[in-house]
């Protein structure tokens, strides 16, 4: 039972591997990096990729430090996880992983979740 338990993690060689591509989706061989929104959901301020000032919980909203303690408490009003300092990503890779362009403004949300 075990040599059947076992390719249930990983393929066997001679069984290809089946995946689900969608678009957006990881490519195989390239990092996977956050998507560094332009903006808070809430108040739509500017968040550019290197805001010292950015937030966001793990499903990646994004919000600014004011409105993250002022309206939300530290919470996110989509998911209820905590919201944490967003990191900075290097200038020099922003040219081949750009920061995303997609604004999300959801200012009927900013309520505690």
């Amino acid at each position: 039972m075990a040599a059947q338990q076992s390719w249930r993690h990983r393929p066997p060689k001679d069984r290809p591997s089946f995946r689900l591509k969608l678009p957006g989706m990881v490519q195989p061989g390239r990092p996977v990096m956050l998507a560094l929104r332009p903006s808070c959901e809430c108040c739509d301020k500017d968040l550019p990729p290197s805001a010292t000032d950015a937030v966001i919980c793990t499903f990646e909203c994004t919000f600014c430090r004011d409105c993250a303690e002022r309206k939300l408490a530290g919470r996110c009003p989509n998911c209820g996880g905590n919201l944490v300092a967003r990191p900075i990503r290097p200038a020099d890779k922003l040219v081949e992983f750009p920061a995303s362009q997609q604004r999300v403004f959801k200012p009927q949300g900013c309520g505690a979740a």
